[in-house]
C-alpha cells in the first residue's frame, strides 16, 4: 500500500476518533490484520480487497 494511502486513512480515522477494532469491525477482520495491511506487511488479493472496503467506509478516493 502507499504511504499516502496509509496516511489518509489514519487521518480519516483520528477525525473519526475510531480506532483499528472499530474499523476492523465494519471490514468484518480483525484488528491486528487490519493494521498489518495497513503498515505494509500483508498485500495479497483479500488485503487489496479490504483497502477497497476501508476506502469505502472512510470516504476516501
Amino acid at each position: 500500500m502507499s504511504e499516502n494511502l496509509d496516511l489518509k486513512i489514519r487521518a480519516e480515522m483520528r477525525k473519526r476518533r475510531m480506532t483499528f477494532k472499530e474499523l476492523a469491525a465494519l471490514v468484518g477482520t480483525s484488528g491486528a490484520y487490519l493494521s498489518d495491511i495497513l503498515n505494509g506487511n500483508r498485500d495479497g488479493k483479500k488485503a487489496q480487497q479490504h483497502i477497497e472496503t476501508v476506502k469505502d467506509i472512510l470516504g476516501i478516493r
